[in-house]
């Protein structure tokens, strides 16, 4: 499904409170079996949202470079991992992180909303919006960001609050 960004926007203020609320009682007491809920809201997501008509997460956030994505990625151009940094990179002295110097990100093709490196991201772009991992109550902290930038995030807990109503 198309994502219109204007509207996510205008949903996220009016449900952001509620959903960051919701979100904090199941990282304190969370439901029986919520890996495998997680799991089976994760399909019903996907087959709602198209990150293809959004690419907001390219657009508004950066995402964690490892030293081994460093590494893959600056090989791909054919840089060496210091000159990939200065180039691209700074370092987020509080976090201790590798983030992008810019938004949107420098690989994302705005046209299409493709990655340009799709084949050698980032892990953190790999993984994103992590709405299955296992352990799903060890990153309730990372929906509670995402959900106001990631329309399948939003979705995931709007979904969970119907289920648990």
């Amino acid at each position: 499904m198309q994502i219109n960004l204007r509207s996510f926007k205008q949903k996220v203020r009016h449900h952001q409170k509620s959903f960051k609320k919701f979100l904090g009682k199941i990282e304190k007491n969370p439901p029986r079996h919520l890996d495998k809920i997680a799991e089976e809201i994760d399909a019903a997501v996907w087959k709602e949202v198209d990150c293809l008509s959004c690419a907001n997460c390219c657009k508004s956030m950066s995402p964690t470079f490892t030293n081994t994505d460093i590494k893959r990625i600056a090989s791909h151009f054919d840089m060496s991992p210091k000159e990939f940094k200065e180039k691209w990179l700074y370092f987020d002295e509080e976090d201790g992180d590798w983030m992008n110097q810019k938004q949107p990100c420098q690989f994302l093709d705005m046209s299409s909303n493709m990655c340009s490196i799709y084949e050698v991201r980032p892990a953190d772009c790999a993984g994103f919006p992590h709405l299955k991992k296992k352990k799903m109550v060890e990153y309730i902290h990372v929906h509670k960001q995402n959900v106001e930038y990631c329309p399948a995030t939003f979705k995931m807990v709007e979904k969970m609050m119907q289920r648990f109503s």
